[in-house]
């Protein structure tokens, strides 16, 4: 894991060699301090050398803009160093996550993958930025203070290094104990976010069902873990920095009263003690920085594991090793034996499904609700893998094809259009990246939706606001069919998008879609069978399988199951 961690300092070394000769150069600079102090009392204050008073005050200050200096570039660019270093993981986090496939996020909270691509990373680069510049600033002051300090005074010298074996062995006592309590904490803040994240998006729901109050129980719920995980953490860092800081205060002690049992024996000089003194004070503050490396090392480290255990996630559903493009003619679609069942469901949704769709023909697919045709259509761009059986476009194996020229030559129209936060412009866009203006209204066209653009002040530049909430059921429903004929694929997928509408926007749409599947091979999922009786064939899934297959005129003469779901919806 290290190796990993320390693989995103490597495109900015020369950052971090800036930060690291700065750190160095400032704190071997506080260490001469004490030392000129003592020169000062030793010799030339006793023999009233003004001119090297002077010359000292002189260096002294020089020393004070030196290290104005040196902190101004770890302060800056250290930072800077920070910020390049998270930008790159959550890249590194984002591009994972679209390579994963449906089952992942249907089996991931949004609010846990929201944490990790904020809190957990921001907690990640400030362990990077500062654990490195922390530890070696200690280490360096530490060091090189007690090199001088023994270089001063020997006997004073192993008096005052008494305290410090006591706190450095405290200290990683307690940091396995800070790090559980930081991984807790990190957790609960992503079920926290998940439950605020549920709220707000379905706060519609939430407020038409008078659900306010059960909401705000949910959150309180979670809300308690939360404080309770902080609560505990807190309570170990009390204990953890209170005990330091008797230490602390125990390290002053202990130069004090043992240099004046020294100095009341004639061992050492009070400007020794003087100077001791002084060093103490420059040599605590690196022992706090090292009690603030240790809790932010812990919560890096933990949140990094967090970090780690995405990014080792792979997808179920990659490219093969040596895949092809596809080659696509008519856009025959063919079902062999197809068995597919969700991850830790133990009944399958599908058994043994065998269909074809002849390549530029339109056909139906239908069924009560729960019978698998939406997860059936979803098998062709391989949202999902089949656990047996193929399936074939112009006999090519769709798993033996590569993913972007399978998902380029196939078109979906959902029943829940998801529209991005944007203009209209920017989400047909996603259809074609590069169209015209031109090319796009040529395509609201074909989807009825001129007249409705053509009314807005802003046209094709009006925000659709988050999900399209400034939009009808039916204007994006077309919005979403003109980006399907931007995109123009030889497959298009109908999944019951007009099961919600009114006449007048289900007329509409489907008028767009009679001219988006004229040529194509088009799959219509619908409730309403009253929009499917036009269709070449009609496929209808029970009891998962293909039980019924047959023209709309020849399923009613059959009176099976279709015949049954028709009437019943014409009554």
């Amino acid at each position: 894991m290290l190796k990993r961690f320390i693989s995103y300092y490597r495109p900015y070394k020369a950052l971090f060699s800036l930060d690291i000769v700065a750190a160095v150069i400032g704190s071997l600079l506080s260490i001469a301090f004490p030392q000129i102090t003592r020169e000062l009392l030793r010799t030339y204050i006793p023999n009233k050398n003004w001119s090297m008073m002077i010359t000292l005050f002189a260096v002294m200050f020089a020393i004070y803009l030196v290290q104005t200096f040196t902190t101004y570039l770890r302060v800056r660019w250290g930072h800077q160093l920070g910020v390049f270093m998270e930008s790159d993981m959550r890249q590194d986090l984002f591009e994972h996550l679209q390579r994963q496939s449906f089952t992942y996020f249907d089996n991931t909270k949004t609010g846990h993958l929201m944490s990790r691509i904020t809190n957990d990373l921001f907690m990640i680069t400030e362990t990077a930025h500062h654990g490195p510049e922390d530890l070696l600033i200690s280490v360096v002051v530490i060091i090189g203070s007690y090199i001088v300090m023994f270089f001063n005074s020997v006997p004073l010298a192993l008096i005052s290094i008494i305290p410090l074996p006591f706190m450095l062995f405290y200290g990683i006592y307690f940091g396995r104990r800070l790090k559980e309590g930081f991984r807790a904490v990190r957790s609960t803040v992503a079920d926290v976010n998940s439950v605020v994240e549920n709220s707000i998006q379905g706060v519609r729901e939430v407020q038409s069902y008078t659900s306010e109050t059960e909401e705000n129980q949910k959150f309180k719920e979670v809300n308690l873990l939360f404080q309770k995980a902080k609560s505990r953490q807190y309570k170990i860092m009390a204990r953890y920095e209170s005990t330091m800081m008797f230490f602390r205060e125990m390290y002053y002690f202990v130069t004090v009263a043992g240099g004046a049992v020294l100095i009341y024996n004639d061992i050492v000089v009070v400007y020794d003690l003087v100077a001791f003194i002084l060093f103490v004070s420059i040599v605590l503050p690196p022992i706090d920085r090292l009690i603030g490396f240790t809790e932010q090392l812990q919560q890096g480290m933990a949140a990094f594991e967090r970090f780690i255990e995405v990014m080792d996630i792979q997808s179920d559903i990659n490219d093969i090793e040596g895949a092809r493009d596809l080659q696509i003619s008519d856009g025959t679609v063919t079902f062999t034996d197809v068995t597919f069942g969700y991850e830790n469901e133990k009944d399958t949704v599908l058994e043994n499904v065998s269909m074809t769709v002849e390549g530029g023909s339109t056909v139906a697919l239908v069924g009560e609700s729960g019978a698998g045709k939406s997860t059936l259509v979803s098998l062709i761009p391989r949202f999902y893998e089949a656990q047996k059986g193929a399936v074939l476009i112009d006999g090519q194996d769709v798993t033996r094809l590569t993913k972007k020229s399978l998902r380029s030559q196939i078109g979906f129209v959902q029943q829940n259009v998801f529209l991005f936060d944007g203009t209209i412009r920017e989400n047909l866009l996603y259809g074609k990246k590069d169209a015209t203006d031109d090319e796009l209204y040529e395509a609201l066209k074909m989807a009825n939706l001129t007249s409705f653009i053509s009314s807005l002040p802003l046209g094709l530049d009006t925000p659709v606001k988050e999900h399209g909430t400034r939009l009808s059921g039916g204007q994006k429903q077309r919005i979403s069919i003109a980006r399907v004929f931007l995109k123009n694929p030889k497959i298009i997928i109908f999944d019951e998008a007009t099961s919600s509408l009114d006449s007048e926007s289900e007329r509409q749409i489907q008028e767009a879609f009679t001219r988006l599947a004229a040529g194509r091979t088009a799959i219509v999922i619908a409730h309403r069978l009253s929009t499917v009786r036009n269709a070449r064939s009609i496929f209808v899934l029970d009891s998962k399988k293909i039980v019924e297959n047959g023209s709309h005129p020849q399923l009613l003469e059959q009176n099976g199951l279709y015949a049954r779901l028709y009437r019943n919806q014409s009554l």
